[in-house]
C-alpha cells in the first residue's frame, strides 16, 4: 500500500496516525464479524413444516391471519 501526501507537511505522528488508521480499517474489513452467520433461506429447517392453509368453513378467517 502507497500513501502519498498531495498537500502539506505532515508531522511523522500524524502520518504514523494516518498509517494506523489505515490498517485498522483494513484489518476490519478482512475479520469475520463476531455472531451467528445468517442462514441461508433454502436451509431453513422452517420449510420442513407444513403450513396449514385455512380451509372454507366457521373461523376460516381466524386461521387466515396466522403466520405463515
Amino acid at each position: 500500500m502507497v500513501i502519498k501526501v498531495e498537500r502539506g507537511r505532515p508531522t511523522p505522528e500524524e502520518l504514523a496516525a494516518v498509517v494506523a488508521l489505515v490498517q485498522a480499517r483494513a484489518a476490519a474489513a478482512e475479520a469475520p464479524a463476531d455472531g451467528p452467520v445468517p442462514r441461508a433461506v433454502w436451509a431453513d429447517p422452517a420449510r420442513n413444516v407444513p403450513r396449514r392453509l385455512p380451509t372454507p368453513g366457521p373461523g376460516a378467517w381466524r386461521m387466515s391471519a396466522w403466520p405463515a
